[in-house]
């Protein structure tokens, strides 16, 4: 069934216009990551929270970042950010409610897991109320925070804050802004080895190796709210490792996810039928466990021998430990997985002799049974008490075996497909039969699984001049793209923070470009010469080289002179053919802010008119020497929305189709010039040009209307220029405000740009700088 947005705007009529074109701009990512119910939830919030009235960008925040949450841990969560938000209300600004939704992704990619997820929202609501103060300064540290804590750590150390600085406000914004010492001294305390999330990669690569199949893990916060999960455990045939580990003595912390990793996929893979718990105490229950893992690690070592290396060096039990339950497990659980572990207790030999015996039938988990109840009566007759709850097994990468017991039902088909998510939306090209014979549904939406696209035009048979695209169709509209953005006083990458949203440009009267093209005439024609004489094409020569390829007459002849005068001779004789050609591709990326609406001084033009004149010259010449080139533009209405407007693709000609997008360009809203430079650099990076060059031409320094700080846009701009010099490409500006020389030089560099100081000199300027940059 078709999700369509005009089914919600009753629902959706209480949203501010710029909130509805966001929505309607998001719309075709969300649908493709959310269920049904999850754009009912997700819609439904939206409206909730524009009820508030505490602003358009709280209802924004919103709309752009549901989508991220649902990708990391699923739509089941958005009713829960609703409700959070809905109550923390009444305890703290709309700014702190938007703050907690625009880093809930951040959240959400680090825990990774729907339950560790909730268990965030509600500590959220439970350090609100405690340090309403201090939520502020955490949420923009919270990407630091996460990449060094798990959520018990995170709450640890938060509430710690809380508590020692309860009416110390100014000591508290310096405590979770991790500006004192005390706030580092915990934050080191509460530090684990490895995260979960950091390693869950490489995990999945090993295990797919290994098995030759994909197991689905979560992480699980054993050490939030209480200890329950600490342990590895196996549930609805998804493994659940714990969200954090130590290193466990010499052994590192990945080794330690290695082995707990391997051993719960053992289980998957090798226990085919669950053991009956009925009539079993639980000292039998624990006995049989020790024998199950033995059984499947003895299985996987059969296949895989190193596996013994990776489980054994984590068993550290000796004969000299106290004589207790838990003790006499642990040492029986070493002599099953390590052959040169001694044990002289007659129960472990036991034990070790049973297991031995049934090394032909391990594939039957019926023999665990059998062993395990009969050495359990064995240990009954050293009157040993045993307590469950403090006689289980130490080895940190053990599960606690509740997969196997016959608590629920066991369907094995079921754990092969475990974890799996529902395919996605795959576009297929077909024939004219396939589509004619085949298709299901033709109403379908975009939320489709499968897209038909035909080579050709299909016309129906009662009207043959029009197709069916020009009846029904619609051009297909591009999916949001997220950039991260640099925070200079956090000196770290937000991830995906602002969103490009590629825009259709409008077109104008082409006469206005043709009425440009013959007053600059004579221009364009000069400075297409000017360009080929500055950087000539075919063979040239290179003189004076002490090592060429053939003799210079000339430079041969005045040596030899110089010999016959007694002077020293200049020994540079040789010369060199080498075959020049143009290899540079070059993007033009326009300012299309509000700003470019004012007039010039003193005339009756506009700096967007004079850009345009500028961009014609600048084209026309460019196109007559055949150098690639595209001419793009952005503007920008918060980073949720930074609009970007191709004008003209790299492979499309210069032809009546860019000059009417050009003639109708329009100046609006604000310059987030990070996120459109990020975006015009991977355009260039698809080019295979030896020399890339990205010329900006702005009128004014990066702004936007959701910043505040001016250094903030200025700092993640020359990061953007930084990370396209990295990749080849040099950037150049050419602004147009006479007060650039205070921040233009730091974000370009000081032989990068140009200002020029009177606008009307723009059309001359803009060829002849591109004549000194492409020489």
């Amino acid at each position: 069934m078709s999700v369509n947005l005009t089914d919600y705007s009753e629902l959706l009529e209480s949203l501010q216009p710029e909130s509805m074109s966001l929505l309607e701009n998001t719309w075709h990512d969300a649908i493709r990551t959310l269920s049904p119910r999850g754009i009912d939830n997700y819609l439904k919030g939206a409206s909730a929270l524009q009820g508030l009235g505490r602003g358009r960008s709280l209802v924004d925040a919103w709309i752009n970042e549901i989508p991220l949450v649902a990708k990391e841990v699923g739509d089941e969560v958005i009713s829960d950010l609703a409700t959070t938000c809905l109550m923390l209300a009444s305890k703290t600004s709309g700014a702190v409610i938007e703050m907690i939704i625009a880093t809930s992704a951040t959240a959400a990619g680090r825990l990774g897991d729907q339950d560790l997820f909730r268990n965030y929202l509600q500590f959220l609501s439970t350090f609100t109320a405690q340090a309403p103060r201090g939520v502020r300064p955490m949420l923009d540290k919270l990407d630091v925070l996460f990449n060094q804590l798990t959520l018990g750590g995170l709450r640890r150390w938060a509430l710690w804050g809380a508590h020692a600085h309860r009416t110390d406000y100014e000591a508290q914004l310096q405590y979770f802004s991790l500006s004192s010492k005390e706030s580092l001294a915990m934050l080191q305390k509460e530090r684990k080895g490895t995260l979960f999330v950091d390693i869950q990669r490489r995990i999945n690569i090993y295990l797919r190796a290994l098995w030759a199949r994909d197991f689905y893990m979560r992480p699980t916060s054993g050490d939030f709210e209480s200890r329950e999960g600490y342990r590895p455990f196996i549930e609805d045939y998804i493994i659940h490792l714990p969200d954090a580990y130590d290193a466990h003595g010499e052994v590192a912390a990945s080794e330690v996810y290695r082995a707990a990793a391997a051993h719960a996929a053992a289980h998957l893979v090798e226990t085919r039928y669950p053991i009956s718990a009925e009539s079993l105490n639980p000292l039998q229950i624990a006995v049989i466990s020790v024998i199950e893992d033995a059984r499947v690690e003895a299985l996987s070592i059969r296949r895989f021998p190193g596996l013994r290396h990776t489980w054994s060096v984590l068993h550290t039990a000796t004969p000299e430990m106290d004589t207790t339950i838990g003790n006499y497990l642990n040492r029986l659980a070493r002599a099953l997985i390590d052959p040169d572990y001694v044990d002289p207790d007659a129960w472990v030999t036991q034990g070790r002799l049973l297991f031995a015996g049934v090394q032909d039938r391990l594939d039957d988990n019926q023999i665990c049974w059998d062993i395990g109840v009969q050495l359990a009566h064995e240990i009954m007759a050293k009157k040993i008490p045993f307590n469950p709850r403090t006689d289980v097994l130490t080895a940190p990468y053990l599960d606690d075996n509740r997969y196997f017991w016959e608590f629920e039902e066991f369907d094995f088909e079921r754990s092969i497909a475990a974890g799996y998510e529902p395919p996605k939306q795959v576009r297929k090209h077909v024939s004219v039969m396939e589509f004619i014979n085949e298709l299901d549904v033709e109403t379908a939406g975009d939320d489709a699984q499968e897209i038909w696209v035909l080579g050709t035009e299909l016309f129906p048979y009662e009207d043959f001049g029009v197709s069916y695209n020009t009846l029904e169709g619609k051009e297909p509209v591009a999916s949001p793209i997220h950039y991260a953005e640099w925070d200079y006083q956090i000196q770290l990458e937000r991830p995906a923070w602002s969103t490009v949203q590629e825009k259709r440009a409008k077109p104008g009267d082409i006469q206005i470009i043709d009425d440009i093209t013959a007053q600059y005439k004579r221009e364009i024609h000069r400075m297409k010469f000017l360009l080929d004489a500055m950087q000539p094409q075919g063979v040239q020569r290179i003189r004076k080289l002490e090592d060429g390829d053939e003799i210079d007459i000339n430079a041969a002849i005045s040596s030899l002179t110089d010999i016959r005068m007694g002077q020293y001779p200049d020994p540079r004789v040789m010369m060199r053919a080498v075959r020049k050609v143009r290899d540079i591709s070059v993007l033009v990326l326009l300012d299309l802010s509000e700003s470019t609406n004012n007039k010039v001084n003193g005339q009756d033009f506009t700096v967007l008119d004079l850009t345009r004149q500028a961009t014609v010259l600048l084209a026309d010449a460019i196109n007559r020497i055949g150098d690639p080139f595209a001419i793009h533009g952005f503007c920008s209405d918060g980073r949720h929305d930074v609009e970007y407007y191709r004008f003209k693709d790299f492979d499309q000609p210069y032809n009546e189709i860019p000059k009417m997008r050009l003639a109708g360009m329009t100046g609006q809203l604000s310059t987030r010039m990070g996120a459109a430079v990020r975006h015009a650099s991977h355009f260039l990076k698809q080019q295979r040009a030896a020399k890339k060059l990205l010329l900006v031409i702005t009128d004014g320094e990066p702004a936007d209307v959701d910043v505040r700080d001016p250094q903030y846009l200025r700092f993640d701009t020359r990061k953007a220029v930084e990370e396209a010099g990295r990749s080849g490409i040099l950037t150049y500006c050419m602004s147009l405000d006479p007060r650039a020389d205070q921040y233009v030089s730091r974000i370009f560099g000081m032989r990068n740009y140009m200002v020029v100081d009177h606008v009307m000199r723009l059309p001359e300027k803009l060829p002849l700088l591109y004549a000194g940059l492409t020489r």
